[in-house]
């Protein structure tokens, strides 16, 4: 696997992000007859929370981003795209399988959609995660917690905050 850093997002990384979504998801989007060039850009920019996001660096460069928004008794893992070249390289999986680390010892259900027929549910399905329900465009996700999450708030990731510190280099 290559070297690759996560850093907190910033607002001004919105436009980055949501170029990014455009090039990622395009191909499932129309596949499924849903891509539409203004609404793939606007849905990010409507849905875009830098305190719950974080930014994926690889050779310095940003290269993706990943965001697991709290909710009522879940976590929600979101906006998770990676440039197309470096997919295929572990990266996805590393920084999936550190933000389910962080999220077993808080013994907490995370939970996403993912396009119907996208390869990434492979990723997700390969870390636990089964399908809930799903309609013709939208395939919806939970992973439960893999241990009971009995870890004292002062050795988390994070300390007592509910944000996973994630800035590291594997």
């Amino acid at each position: 696997m290559v070297g690759w850093e996560i850093r907190s997002a910033s607002v001004a990384d919105v436009e980055m992000v949501a170029e990014l979504r455009a090039v990622v998801l395009r191909p499932d989007l129309e596949r499924l007859g849903r891509y539409d060039e203004q609404r793939v850009r606007q849905r990010l920019r409507d849905g875009f929370t830098p305190a719950h996001t974080w930014m994926i660096e690889v050779d310095g460069a940003s290269a993706g981003c990943v965001a697991l928004r709290p909710a009522k008794d879940t976590y929600w893992l979101e906006h998770f795209y990676l440039d197309p070249d470096s997919q295929g390289r572990g990266i996805g999986t590393a920084v999936l399988s550190r933000l389910l680390e962080w999220c077993d010892r808080e013994g907490a259900v995370v939970r996403l959609n993912v396009l119907q027929g996208s390869s990434a549910r492979q990723l997700y399905e390969r870390h636990g995660f089964t399908a809930e329900t799903e309609d013709e465009v939208d395939v919806f996700m939970v992973r439960h917690p893999s241990s009971s999450g009995d870890q004292p708030a002062e050795t988390r990731p994070g300390g007592s905050d509910s944000r996973p510190r994630l800035c590291f280099t594997p």
